[in-house]
């Protein structure tokens, strides 16, 4: 994310010394992407970040694939995914591709006992139910119903969470997430036609850092395997930090829809992106006015994207039988529409409530075996006339 951000203490100068009240120096850690040519930041640390005192046990995560080619129209029923209390075990993935693993999790207990670091991609955590802070070695960031919350790979975190009634729709990502480059100047700038600006984002704020020595268990995923790793000092020693690569949030509920006299394509919700698939958000809107307009979408085909739909809140007007909570999933070789009755029955129609997160992918995506058993099994039967 192209916005330069600060916290804390850091020299004048980079790469020259920085001295504790002890005299001794403060460790510099650049922490960046893509080598040395994307975005970074560079931190500074009380004690060495390198320090590993034992390696526990390792641990094989990949998702468990039932279905790797898939045709048909699916509905899962996300809400039936059983809450569990560990952050991590509460994660189950549904749909996956070489490039996204994209999941449910309903965490009942906060993310406390131990750190976790996810070097294999960035993640996207929408909160669907909830609210707590995030917290990192950069800062913290508080965060409730609708936000997204960004977390670029290898960033060390834990979660801390107000209830026990907590819903998170997440996407790891093995490429990096940014906003629409279509949205950006060619510095980086969100323009004047973007649904949202830089004043709307939540940056690291607040950055505690802890002196302290001992055992600190840092569970670490790489290539799909859990690593539980002790490290001998607090992870969030940092004293202070400048740079462009940190975690921050973004509120669904500050997305600005784009409309027209007809009916816009998905496109125009689009809010993150990646070089292999878009996140995009339905929000409330004004439906189009031309006087002859249908509000409800045209059937297109999917010929090159699969797209899954999480359903948060509303009434989706294009769909019928869909409550918060369910995905839909489209995929591709097949058109998709609205639901017979629907198209029809958006004419006159000047408004809509809903909210629904999307994510369309540029390889067809697998279904775990978790997503089979949460699938309704008939959903892609729903379009035939009664």
């Amino acid at each position: 994310m192209p916005i330069y951000h600060k916290l804390g203490r850091f020299p004048h100068k980079r790469h020259t010394q920085f001295l504790k009240a002890d005299g001794s120096l403060h460790h510099e850690q650049l922490f960046g992407t893509i080598g040395f040519d994307g975005m970074s930041t560079l931190l500074y640390h009380l004690h060495r970040p390198t320090q590993v005192k034992d390696i526990l046990k390792s641990e094989d995560v990949n998702p468990k694939i039932a279905i790797s080619k898939n045709i048909a129209s699916r509905k899962l029923i996300g809400f039936d995914v059983t809450p569990k209390d560990d952050f991590l075990e509460s994660r189950e993935t549904l749909l996956v591709n070489a490039d996204v693993h994209i999941g449910l999790a309903a965490p009942k207990k906060s993310l406390s006992t131990y750190f976790y670091k996810n070097t294999d991609a960035d993640e996207m955590l929408f909160i669907h139910k909830g609210s707590g802070v995030l917290k990192t070695l950069l800062g913290e960031i508080e965060f409730e119903y609708g936000d997204y919350l960004i977390i670029p790979r290898g960033m060390i975190y834990q979660i801390e969470f107000n209830t026990t009634d907590n819903r998170i729709l997440y996407a790891e990502s093995f490429h990096p997430i940014y906003t629409p480059k279509r949205y950006r100047n060619w510095f980086g700038q969100l323009m004047e036609h973007s649904p949202f600006c830089e004043r709307d984002y939540k940056l690291p704020q607040n950055l505690k850092t802890h002196d302290e020595k001992g055992e600190f268990l840092i569970k670490t995923k790489k290539q799909g395997v859990l690593h539980h790793l002790v490290y001998a000092s607090h992870p969030f020693d940092v004293v202070g930090w400048d740079g462009y690569n940190y975690p921050y949030g973004f509120s669904i509920h500050n997305f600005e829809p784009i409309t027209g006299r007809v009916h816009q394509p998905p496109p125009v919700h689009q809010t993150f992106e990646t070089s292999a698939f878009v996140i995009c958000s339905f929000c409330p809107r004004l439906y189009d006015y031309h006087p002859k307009s249908i509000p409800a979408p045209y059937n297109h085909s999917n010929i090159d994207s699969d797209e899954m739909l999480y359903y948060v809140d509303g009434d989706f007007m294009s769909r019928t039988d869909i409550s918060p909570g369910h995905i839909s999933l489209h995929p591709a070789g097949i058109p998709h529409g609205p639901h017979p009755g629907t198209y029809e029955g958006s004419i006159g129609k000047t408004e809509t409530k809903e909210l629904a997160v999307m994510i369309d992918t540029f390889k067809p995506l697998m279904l775990t075996e978790n997503a089979i058993k949460i699938d309704d099994g008939k959903y892609f039967k729903s379009w035939l006339d009664h």
